[in-house]
């Protein structure tokens, strides 16, 4: 029986540091299982243990806490990818016997990959990872599942989760299939409410942590982010402060300053109640704090007065209830 449900998703177009925080909580908590509900290996986190960085794009962060870290079935699995990721995580001291994948979840095959390539990436900027033809066949009723394919010892046999239950999201609210700028979306539910797909009911749900920056990354192709922001020296400067390369690509992302309407947007849609703001040391070693509102840039004199504004205003026109803001890439 599950007995509760936290949720950890991104309120903007990913990047933000999801798997720090769902690394920071599986550790601070007894969870019995973590688990991914969307996406494939067109995601990417980065895990800091100590000083030793870790970088995974499928398997759940659990993995790093010693905890049962399941791929849910609205994920997409590359079995390559996947071995070749349990190989690393091996290497590198983890027990990969915690990793299960659902039976449910459908196989990435080699024409997936080709289709995108030829078709998809160059038009959208995709990850070229074969996700969308993959989900594509999955709709259509021609998929392959995990269960026909995978190795039966990373099969989850029992499909039904039990316990307390950390559920961690993949890519960003604006990449969600419904509510991103479409077409330049991914191909999936990234919206916390997608995380039901793995199996519990919605009451189950205890708390839901909203991840963003202190500023606004994009990777792919997206008129909201046209390539001229390269050419802006401070938002350049921004980029090359805060490591914005992609960790699945290695593009460089697309850096602009933080859109509070857009998150303000995101927390009343997803209604999260707990907001992590990742990154506020890299606006503070700018020294630049600036942000969009209510179609105006405000530009303030400190770090302390941009976190002071945020907190006051979201606190006021979302249900938020509480907010951090994160200085250091390793806590909160």
């Amino acid at each position: 029986m599950i007995k509760h449900v936290d949720i950890v998703c991104d309120l903007s177009w990913g990047d933000t540091g999801k798997g720090k925080i769902t690394n920071y909580l599986s550790s601070k908590n007894r969870y019995d299982v973590v688990a991914r509900w969307a996406g494939g290996n067109n995601a990417g986190h980065t895990i800091w243990k100590g000083e030793n960085k870790y970088k995974t794009h499928l398997i759940p962060s659990g993995i790093f806490n010693n905890t049962l870290s399941v791929i849910g079935p609205s994920c997409v699995l590359n079995e390559k990818s996947f071995y070749e990721e349990i190989d690393y995580l091996k290497e590198s001291g983890f027990n990969t016997s915690l990793v299960k994948v659902s039976p449910r979840t459908h196989i990435v095959l080699e024409e997936h990959i080709k289709e995108d390539k030829e078709r998809l990436y160059n038009k959208l900027g995709t990850t070229a990872k074969g996700i969308a033809p993959c989900y594509a066949s999955k709709m259509a009723r021609t998929g392959v599942l995990a269960k026909d394919v995978l190795d039966s010892k990373y099969i989850l046999k029992q499909e039904e989760l039990s316990g307390k239950i950390l559920c961690e999201g993949a890519q960003g609210f604006y990449l969600d299939i419904d509510w991103g700028n479409y077409p330049y979306v991914t191909s999936s539910i990234t919206l916390p409410y997608g995380a039901c797909s793995l199996g519990f009911s919605p009451h189950k749900i205890k708390d839901m942590w909203g991840i963003t920056k202190a500023y606004d990354t994009r990777s792919g192709n997206d008129p909201l982010f046209p390539d001229t922001l390269f050419e802006d020296k401070d938002l350049y400067a921004l980029g090359l402060l805060g490591e914005e390369t992609g960790v699945t690509t290695g593009r460089k992302r697309k850096v602009d300053w933080l859109n509070l309407d857009y998150l303000i947007k995101a927390i009343r849609i997803s209604g999260v109640n707990i907001l992590v703001v990742n990154k506020c040391d890299v606006l503070r070693a700018l020294g630049i704090h600036k942000l969009f509102y209510n179609d105006r840039i405000y530009e303030f004199e400190s770090i302390r007065k941009f976190t002071d504004f945020i907190n006051c205003e979201l606190l006021l026109k979302t249900e938020v209830k509480k907010i951090h803001f994160s200085f250091n890439k390793e806590q909160l």
